[in-house]
């Protein structure tokens, strides 16, 4: 694996990362990091957020045509309603079902789930 070099710019994007404890996306995290860093560019933190899901120290996904980022390995799956195009966002407890059919051991996952929502079964 190709070795990263230590930088400054590194040390303070690995720190900020770690006050990470729900979902974000890259420019998020670069709101943050500018407060107390200005010069950081957003490249830079794009650079950084790849390399981390590279290594599997950061986990990626996608909500609304958007990469979102977790420090956790948690499930991201939405329901969305064919009829009112609503979108909600689910938790799915339990893959046991899943497990059995996949040649190997999850990680996280992501659902989009569609159908028809309450509201609109009752019009």
């Amino acid at each position: 694996m190709k070795q990263t070099r230590a930088t400054k710019q590194k040390a303070i994007l690995e720190e900020e990362l770690k006050n990470k404890k729900t979902f974000f996306s890259a420019e998020e995290f670069h709101v943050s990091i500018k407060k107390k860093h200005p010069k950081i560019g957003i490249a830079t933190i794009y650079r950084f957020l790849s390399e981390q899901v590279k290594q599997n120290t950061l986990h990626s996904y996608t909500c609304n045509r958007r990469a979102l980022f977790s420090l956790q390995n948690k499930t991201h799956a939405h329901f969305y309603c064919e009829n009112c195009h609503t979108e909600k966002h689910i938790e799915i407890k339990n893959l046991d079902f899943l497990q059995e059919e996949i040649p190997g051991k999850i990680c996280h996952f992501q659902i989009d789930i569609k159908g028809i929502c309450k509201k609109c079964q009752k019009d």
